[in-house]
């Protein structure tokens, strides 16, 4: 039997493929065999939003005057962007805040409020904000949330 040349490669190359077909097809979501743990996993049927609908609707209120980055209503995260008070052109303030829980808590809110100032050559540099800024805002968005709730009891 001659040498062909590349013969082996295209054995390897047959097998390769073959071997990863067969793994493509292990992952399938037909029925599975009873060794490999039952049944296929289902997804739920309910996608609700895991946090408190107040404290989300609140925190939207209560940030709107800032620029919304990105806002992630399953993972409970709202990211605003750089907000410059035209009062105090030298500085701008970045809010994230974490929804931690589907209940109207006060411990189920979190607020980290991020400050920079502009130094003499223009350049935004990093300052540390007040910790009163961070409960000030907590609690309006926990007061707006009360607020919400309560104007949806009442009808």
């Amino acid at each position: 039997m001659p040498f062909v040349r590349g013969e082996w490669k295209r054995g390897l190359l047959v097998s390769a493929v073959g071997l990863g077909a067969l793994s493509l097809a292990a992952c399938s979501s037909g029925p599975r065999l009873p060794f490999t743990g039952g049944g296929r996993v289902e997804a739920p049927a309910n996608t609700a939003i895991a946090v408190n609908g107040y404290l989300w609707r609140a925190t939207l209120d209560t940030l709107s005057f800032m620029p919304l980055a990105s806002a992630d209503p399953y993972g409970g995260v709202i990211i605003t962007d750089w907000y410059i008070n035209p009062e105090k052109p030298d500085e701008r303030f970045k809010c994230t805040v974490y929804i931690l829980d589907s209940r109207l808590r006060a411990d189920g809110l979190n607020v980290a409020v991020f400050k920079q100032t502009r130094d003499a050559a223009g350049n935004w540099v990093d300052a540390p904000a007040a910790t009163q800024t961070e409960a000030d805002i907590e609690n309006a968005i926990l007061t707006r949330a009360r607020q919400l709730r309560l104007s949806n009891i009442r009808g």
